[in-house]
């Protein structure tokens, strides 16, 4: 009954909303046909009022003298019509400019400069549709920018991610081709070569993963499955990163049961592990809880280690932004997107908290998804 409520609710803003826009289109519509009819009045009143002053003068009273009315009607229409054109030709630039500006905008926009924006000015500037047009133009806009910034630092990021593993696989093989070690040596430079296999193929793997979410509209392979265990296996997996580190782990949760896929849902876990595990400080603590709510069951990963600034925490969910500016941790900004576009497609919701030298990432799921 709740969700077809919402429904409901949804239907009817998107009906409102069309309705809106449909009657600031005919409004302009009108404005814009008054406009052009009023030029043309102008400029009959205009014909009217010449032939009034020629009258008047006398000129008129000579000119039918010596041409017949035809050739005077004729003429002053052709007259009215020179004139109509040339005013709404100087004139119907006001009513247009609007549409101008934009198509200039557009044009800067589809060249590569991201900087563009509309300020509204003139008559029109402040009717609903235009001022909507405007509105949605400076947001694209300053999506593309932000988005063509994320995309170029992503670049960069990867890049170096990607080279600084390459340079030691081809390094320790170099090494190895040589020939004349020990074999605690080989041992050493084999092992050094699978981690940095394993983290290229994490790196592609978490690529192609949120390529495969964010085309993703519908949630398919829907089960129910053991939410407490899939958390213990992501933990277990990352466990060579958390003893390294000598991380201490607090598991104390009980058992919970969730609809959803369980492919997607396993990513979620691994990359909130890892992304606490990698800001932890050495000796460190992370805290991972399951909690059962009202037809919801929500997750929290707790970690302690420098906080997130305040102004950061809502960029840090987008693609390719890495809040570490020096990048002296390791990843490349794409875990977190992948993170929220799982947990979107199982309409639930992601919330941060970062305070007091600990910070907590919090997953709400509803345990059956509609």
């Amino acid at each position: 009954m709740k969700q077809t409520e919402k429904q409901n609710r949804m239907r009817a803003r998107r009906r409102e909303a069309k309705y809106m826009d449909r009657r600031g289109l005919t409004s302009l519509t009108i404005i814009v046909s008054l406009f052009v009819f009023c030029m043309l009045c102008a400029a009959i009143g205009l014909a009217v009022l010449g032939v009034y002053i020629l009258e008047w003068t006398g000129v008129m009273a000579e000119a039918r003298a010596e041409m017949d009315m035809g050739a005077i009607v004729l003429f002053m229409s052709v007259i009215s019509l020179i004139l109509g054109w040339v005013l709404v030709f100087l004139l119907i630039r006001i009513p247009l400019k609007p549409i101008h500006t934009l198509m200039m905008r557009m044009n800067r926009l589809s060249k590569g400069d991201f900087k563009a924006r509309i300020e509204s000015r003139g008559i029109l500037a402040n009717h609903p549709a235009i001022r909507d047009v405007n509105q949605s133009f400076n947001m694209l806009a300053e999506e593309l920018e932000h988005t063509e910034m994320l995309r170029s630092d992503f670049v960069n990021n990867f890049s170096h991610e990607f080279k600084t593993p390459i340079v030691s696989i081809a390094g320790f093989a170099k090494l190895l081709k040589r020939g004349n070690l020990t074999d605690e040596q080989r041992i050493a430079y084999l092992t050094s070569i699978e981690e940095e296999s394993m983290r290229l193929s994490y790196m592609a793997t978490n690529v192609l993963n949120l390529t495969k979410v964010e085309n993703q509209t519908i949630l398919t392979d829907v089960t129910a499955f053991n939410l407490s265990e899939q958390v213990r296996s992501a933990v277990l997996l990352l466990e060579p990163k958390w003893v390294e580190k000598d991380i201490q782990l607090q598991l104390d949760f009980d058992e919970h049961t969730v609809e959803g896929n369980e492919e997607l849902l396993k990513q979620v876990w691994i990359n909130l592990v890892d992304n606490a595990v990698k800001f932890s400080p050495c000796h460190g603590e992370i805290i991972l809880d399951v909690t059962e709510g009202k037809d919801t069951v929500s997750v929290s990963v707790s970690n302690t280690g420098p906080e997130i600034p305040f102004e950061k925490i809502d960029k840090i969910f987008n693609k390719f932004y890495q809040s570490d500016e020096s990048h002296s941790t390791e990843g490349n900004g794409i875990g977190l997107a992948i993170v929220r576009r799982v947990v979107q497609l199982h309409q639930g919701k992601t919330t941060v908290v970062s305070e007091d030298g600990r910070t907590t990432f919090t997953v709400e799921l509803p345990q059956k998804v509609i």
